[in-house]
């Protein structure tokens, strides 16, 4: 016997106008929005406090001895044991038995130890050759939700296990990674936004000197500008919880930027806009005092990216195995060559005039980085992306695992996360996916290191 029953129809059917207007409420306007914004920071902080001390501030967790001798610093467990036992005045972590855990701040002091006591040609320290700067890496691509802020932060947190002393620089006003970092910000200047206008209001007071010399008025400099000049950029360089990690973070405010960086270009043509964050970073010591600087940037090609990409050494573009996202990052390209090749071509015809040499803007690597990759449905297309970026595509695709998942809901990076609430596979195979990427970028960061070295002294 068959059923005469009608199979139900889709729920876009038979919605009912007068029914659906009444449910509709009250006509919102924009005060709503703010009472949301409201809800939201309170929401944001309770989240972001999660992980944090009871003072408000966040901590980072304590490593085992398991993690150290694994990841860490090259030794054997038993022989790690030895040393510690031999030499009491070293730190020797909290716990019973071989059950120890240690701060980063006691393994950096161990990798020192190693360094200058332990078997010769281990590597104990990372590579950082004397005398030269720190390399920048920025993460850009003009498409959100791509990965570029827990790409940045899980390289920084890399870095910073792997003994490097780190600057991260958060230049999205929406400011995510400054929570990850556990960072506060009140406004726009503890952003950096005062290295640009400082940058600027510098230019104002070079072309100021030139027109007194010729007794020319001088360009009227704004309370912005006067308030800029006061502004030390090691003063907005913060500390987090992380001892080797530091901190430029970023808040709504910062978006002003964007708006305020073009009227002040109209207003002096020869200002190079695209130097303020570099020299802001230089003129800080930052190049000298840190050995890799990360930027994070919005997911727009604004003022504050070109800013990022012009000072960057080495450019990451994460981007989904998808053809919307590699659609998008290809004309991402396609806008880095236009912006760029227009400034070249913009400047170096008034440098010309001038006598000056031309400027030329380059990297010492460009990578794409396949992120929230899942094998099983997006191998076929990721080919494809490999195939048509060629060597500007990373070797290693970052696995979708579902500790980066649980991590970002406690607003924690995975080196963050105590493995003990995972399967000891689980924490391994989700350690390993920033791991192998920061191996990747450690050897373009190494490898920009000794070109570096190599044509120094072929100058010499």
């Amino acid at each position: 016997m068959t059923s005469s029953a009608k199979p139900p129809l889709p729920p876009y059917f038979g919605i009912d106008p007068e029914t659906a207007g009444k449910k509709l409420g009250d006509r919102i306007d924009t005060r709503r929005f703010a009472k949301a914004a409201a809800f939201a920071a309170k929401g944001r902080e309770d989240l972001a406090k999660a992980g944090h001390s009871p003072e408000g501030q966040k901590r980072l967790r304590r490593f085992s001895t398991w993690e150290i001798c694994r990841y860490l610093i090259p030794v054997a467990s038993a022989h790690f044991r030895r040393v510690l036992k031999a030499n009491p005045d070293l730190p020797q972590g909290v716990g019973e038995g071989n059950s120890r855990w240690f701060s980063l701040e006691d393994i950096l002091t161990l990798r020192a130890h190693f360094a200058a006591e332990g078997a010769a040609g281990r590597e104990y320290l990372p590579y950082r050759p004397q005398g030269l700067d720190a390399k920048i890496v920025a993460v850009a691509n003009f498409k959100g939700g791509v990965g570029k802020t827990s790409t940045c932060a899980h390289l920084a947190m890399s870095a910073a296990l792997d003994g490097y002393k780190v600057l991260v620089v958060d230049l999205d006003s929406q400011g995510s990674l400054t929570s990850i970092m556990g960072g506060k910000v009140a406004d726009e200047w503890q952003t950096v936004f005062p290295l640009m206008a400082r940058d600027f209001a510098q230019h104002v007071a070079e072309e100021n000197a030139v027109r007194a010399a010729r007794g020319e008025p001088e360009i009227d400099q704004d309370e912005t500008l006067k308030e800029a000049l006061k502004v030390s950029p090691r003063n907005l360089i913060q500390e987090t919880h992380w001892p080797n990690i530091d901190l430029i973070g970023a808040q709504l405010n910062l978006y002003w930027a964007e708006f305020q960086i073009p009227v002040w270009r109209m207003q002096q043509r020869g200002w190079p806009l695209w130097d303020a964050l570099l020299s802001g970073l230089t003129d800080s010591g930052a190049l000298r005092d840190y050995d890799v600087i990360l930027l994070d940037t919005p997911p727009a090609l604004g003022y504050l990216t070109i800013n990022a990409l012009a000072a960057a050494d080495i450019l990451l573009v994460p981007l989904g195995a998808s053809f919307l996202e590699f659609d998008s990052t290809g004309r991402f390209f396609d806008m880095l060559y236009s912006t760029f090749a227009s400034i070249e071509d913009g400047e170096n015809q008034a440098r010309k005039r001038a006598g000056l040499p031309e400027i030329r803007f380059e990297w010492d690597a460009v990578r794409t980085v396949i992120t929230r990759f899942d094998a099983a449905q997006q191998t076929d297309l990721a080919n494809v992306i490999q195939a048509y970026f060629g060597d500007l595509m990373t070797t290693f695709r970052q696995d979708v695992t579902a500790m980066v998942g649980q991590a970002g809901e406690q607003v924690n990076g995975i080196y963050e996360a105590d493995y003990r609430e995972f399967n000891r596979d689980t924490y391994v195979r989700g350690r390993e996916t920033f791991d192998r990427t920061w191996a990747e970028t450690k050897e373009l960061i190494i490898g920009a290191w000794w070109r570096d070295l190599a044509d120094g002294q072929r100058a010499d």
